[in-house]
């Protein structure tokens, strides 16, 4: 069952809340709700109904309090804004605006967590649930300091099991290192009286807001339940032919299991209903915010070709479809009925099928996530049997090799069994990993890295493509000196792992849900930038980096690296030099292009306009590419040559966007589509506008796609259907 949580959480309004300290550009209370508004997000995201939490305002300008309503003094300025229960997303946009600062500052932080003390007795009454307290402040406004008070408080959070977590802005922290200069005296009591408070608590915590702030970029690891998948005989021979066969009754859980982000979900307004309170309908509507989305539900409809049917197409019902398999270029259907048959039927079970020794197995042969299998609960002689069995493999150092089949019907898995016989932590089990099956497995061959084998059949030790034994000596200079096991060192300075694996986090998942996370309680607000935490190892140290300077020149100067020119960008691009320095087109007797040839158009086209130095010069070569397609068209029988006519039109397409001319593309379409609908290049060549230009998307250049034209999206669409 999962755990029952009871939170509530107490937040300082008062006046001196609203105003910045310490340099800080944000008032207090803001900076104190980022760990509140953390917190509380992630507690909707988790969606959880035994994850529940409260909000009581203390130094609130009204007072609304079971407390109070019942005559006992003391309880004044401190309000219920959120009844303990499960957090959604509307009551999060409700909650939003009621945190703000107030006018009010005599409400004491002691009577606010009695308040907080008797909303959860009376929602968790004796049932078991963890229960917990977390009070915001800046210890400005008066607090009971008499020792009966502070007393009477830690027995109440004891009697309860409560823990009282209170995390104070600006409050000194010795451990944290920090100290807030200059404190007023009566902060200085408050935060002496509230440390105070959490010593006499069994289960209590006292920090200040900075640390709790830092430590929101640091990654929250979703605890997983273990979660059984297999319960039943693990095998060796079949018990049911032959009296020598082993079952061992053993449990299956995963060891590890693959994290994923977030997935999406997609939802449309719906218009027809006004703001509601509810969170869910019937008909699978959700309102989030304010704003009610509904599921997009998709609806396919079969038709196909009848003369006798209205506007002769029939609809067919789904059920009469059958599958069809493309073979050649014949469909195959394919019936339930003949998948039924197709499907192979399995049974539940795991069986021990082949043992193989350590060293013929290749870690990279893992095929999926890691599972644990241990003996059943209560069952010696199972205890026994796979305790002799997990012995055996380790004394043996050899792996077992199983099938299994979690479920009746279910696909079949090849295991390979990883005995721990309990040494080291004490716990004897089985680790198994899914290994491939033949078809998985790809073989491909490549030539040799260190030696180079000729037509002939000789065998080349020294080539321009291997490596001299100079850049061998750089390479291996390299790698020792970018060596990452000796560079991060501890306190004493004695080498440490520089990347932990339980400090290795998955940029993509926490990021997303930092950002989820934000959006939920500012959805107009910008998203920070992602923490350093997830990007302290996307890139190599510094400090190593600039240790390893010598060595990484050294290398470079080995492998003798060039830095190629970057391509050009722009108008006209200037011509590339060889790093040689020499002409190429002078050594070749080339010169500058003038006439674009039918034969080859697209690269003379190209060479035209890489050598082109003004407007002239392109407009010219576009000019002969327009006739050399005009041609094409006018000259072909029937589609013949219209493929040809497509790339050269795609081509210049793409040309005269990179040049920033798409005036020059766009108008010349205009007059290749009047042309080509009018009949004025031979004929009837209508085919050629809708099946190649339409169909290939060759249609007119707009902003979008280029800043220097003057086409919108909605322009063009309306081009193409005029």
């Amino acid at each position: 069952m999962a755990d029952k949580e009871a939170t509530v959480y107490v937040v300082d309004l008062g006046a001196s809340m609203g105003d910045c300290h310490n340099g800080r550009d944000e008032s207090d209370l803001d900076f104190g709700m980022r760990y509140v508004w953390d917190k509380i997000s992630t507690t909707v995201a988790a969606s959880r109904k035994t994850w529940t939490l409260g909000f009581v305002g203390l130094n609130t300008d009204e007072t609304n309090n079971t407390q109070d309503e019942e005559g006992l003094e003391g309880y004044h300025n401190i309000s219920t804004l959120q009844e303990i229960g499960p957090m959604t997303m509307t009551e999060l946009r409700e909650l939003h605006p009621k945190v703000k600062p107030c006018e009010a500052y005599s409400g004491d932080a002691l009577s606010a967590i009695v308040v907080a003390i008797t909303m959860i007795e009376e929602f968790t009454k004796k049932l078991k649930f963890k229960r917990r307290i977390i009070l915001v402040t800046n210890g400005e406004s008066p607090i009971d300091d008499e020792d009966d008070s502070i007393t009477d408080v830690a027995e109440k959070l004891n009697e309860h099991n409560i823990e009282l977590v209170i995390i104070g802005v600006d409050f000194d922290d010795p451990e944290y290192g920090f100290k807030e200069e200059d404190k007023s005296r009566a902060k200085r009591q408050n935060e002496e009286t509230l440390r105070k408070l959490v010593e006499a608590c069994e289960n209590g915590v006292f920090g200040t807001m900075q640390q709790a702030v830092e430590e929101l970029s640091i990654p929250r690891i979703k605890p997983v339940r273990p979660f059984k998948a297999y319960d039943g005989p693990l095998t060796l021979g079949d018990p049911n032919k032959y009296e020598s066969a082993i079952s061992i009754n053993v449990e299956r859980y995963f060891k590890t299991k693959r994290a994923t982000p977030p997935s999406a979900t997609t939802v449309v307004v719906n218009p027809d209903r006004g703001y509601t309170q509810s969170q869910a309908f019937d008909d699978g509507d959700v309102e989030m915010g304010g704003t009610e989305f509904s599921n997009v539900k998709h609806m396919r409809k079969y038709k196909v070709n009848d003369p006798s049917a209205p506007g002769g197409k029939l609809d067919v019902p789904y059920e009469e479809l059958a599958k069809g398999y493309l073979y050649g270029r014949t469909v195959v259907p394919f019936s339930d009925s003949d998948m039924a048959i197709t499907k192979y039927e399995t049974t539940k079970s795991f069986t021990i099928i082949g043992f193989i020794p350590f060293d013929s197995y290749s870690p990279f042969l893992n095929m999926g996530e890691t599972g644990l299998i241990a003996a059943k609960k209560f069952d010696e002689k199972s205890e026994i049997g796979l305790s002799a069995l997990i012995h055996a493999l380790h004394e043996l150092e050899s792996y077992a090799v199983a099938r299994y089949v979690q479920k009746d019907g279910a696909q079949v898995q090849i295991l390979l069994l990883k005995p721990n016989p309990g040494i080291e932590d004490e716990y004897e089990c089985l680790y198994d990993v899914p290994l491939p099956f033949a078809e998985d497995v790809r073989s491909y061959q490549f030539p040799p890295l260190d030696k180079v084998l000729t037509v002939s059949g000789n065998v080349l030790k020294e080539h321009r493509l291997l490596p001299n034994q100079d850049l061998k000596e750089a390479m291996s200079d390299f790698v020792d000196a970018m060596d990452l096991s000796g560079f991060d060192v501890d306190e004493d300075g004695n080498p440490v792992d520089y990347a932990p694996i339980d400090e290795v986090y998955n940029p993509v998942i926490h990021r997303l849900n930092q950002a989820i996370r934000t959006r939920a309680v500012h959805p107009d607000g910008e998203i920070g930038p992602p923490p350093e935490i997830l990007l302290r190892f996307s890139k190599p140290p510094e400090k190593l980096i600039k240790k390893a300077r010598p060595d990484i020149e050294a290398l470079i100067d080995a492998a003798e690296l060039k830095k190629v020119p970057e391509k050009a960008k722009g108008r006209f691009k200037e011509a590339v030099k060889p790093l040689s320095g020499l002409d190429i087109d002078a050594i070749l007797g080339q010169k500058k292009r003038t006439v674009i040839s039918p034969e080859n158009a697209i690269p003379e086209f190209k060479q035209a306009l890489a050598t082109a130095e003004d407007d002239e010069t392109v407009e010219k070569a576009v000019k002969q590419m327009g006739e050399i397609i005009r041609k094409l068209i006018t000259n072909s029988f029937a589609d013949v040559f219209y493929p040809r006519a497509a790339e050269n039109l795609r081509v210049l397409r793409e040309e005269l966007i990179g040049l920033d001319l798409p005036l020059l593309y766009n108008k010349f379409l205009r007059a290749l589509k009047k042309s080509l609908l009018s009949g004025e290049l031979n004929g009837d060549r209508r085919e050629m506008w809708f099946k190649y230009i339409i169909g290939g998307q060759l249609g007119l250049v707009t902003k979008e796609e280029s800043e220097m034209s003057d086409v919108t999206e909605e322009d063009a669409k309306a081009f193409v259907k005029k």
